[in-house]
């Protein structure tokens, strides 16, 4: 089976691959540009960048209705275990392991991570996500560009996925320069529109791509499948 990805809205996202489905950061109650409820999505993975209500999201309720295995920082990890969840993995920066759908790496990310009862939420983090079937797929989540950016892109980058919204995260501008610094053969721009405060124009940001970089830029609605 090919690999796709769904953008969701805001920074939630579903990837389908080999059977397998990956879902990251599902905050879908209370985002107002979700395009799925908590009860309507698979998953047989959840990542979690960072403890950030509008990241952890809907976590717990969907990992207990499908049993899915959560794979996020140790301390995010260990959180969620007392809020009784069993399958749980955890990470730390520049760490990977194997699963059944492939390895993930959890990479630096610039930005904070407080969970959602006030409870101290590790660092926060990306997602580098090597699939079996070859495609590689880079998660920055919430970050401000930094310049191991281009450590990563070295590793492989079929479909980079970067936050454009500006003021908690890259705006635009930074965003592009990571574009320069990863190299990635796709890239899907994401938490912007979900509210005033984060409002992009993600079409003329793809402009600028095209224009200045080899890269693919791919703007999705929210609720729409990329194929990588």
């Amino acid at each position: 089976m090919a690999t796709r990805v769904c953008w969701l809205g805001h920074a939630s996202l579903l990837v389908e691959t080999d059977g397998t489905n990956i879902l990251i950061d599902p905050f879908l109650n209370g985002n107002p540009k979700a395009a799925k409820k908590p009860g309507d999505v698979p998953a047989d993975f959840i990542l979690v960048s960072h403890g950030h209500p509008d990241h952890v999201g809907d976590t717990i309720d969907i990992a207990k209705r499908t049993g899915a295995t959560v794979i996020s920082n140790y301390e995010i990890s260990e959180w969620l275990g007392k809020k009784g969840l069993t399958k749980v993995h955890p990470l730390q920066h520049g760490g990977g392991r194997e699963f059944a759908f492939g390895r993930v790496k959890f990479t630096l990310a610039f930005h904070g991570s407080v969970l959602p009862d006030g409870s101290y939420g590790g660092n926060p983090g990306g997602f580098h996500l090597f699939l079996k079937d070859g495609k590689k797929i880079y998660d920055a989540a919430d970050t401000g560009l930094f310049g191991d950016m281009k450590l990563i892109g070295e590793e492989g980058i079929d479909l980079a996925i970067l936050p454009i919204g500006d003021n908690f995260t890259m705006g635009p501008d930074d965003a592009l320069r990571a574009v320069k610094l990863l190299a990635p053969k796709k890239v899907l721009p994401i938490h912007y529109n979900t509210w005033d405060l984060i409002a992009q124009d993600a079409s003329a940001w793809a402009d600028r791509v095209r224009k200045e970089t080899s890269c693919q830029p791919v703007v999705l609605n929210p609720g729409d499948w990329l194929d990588i």
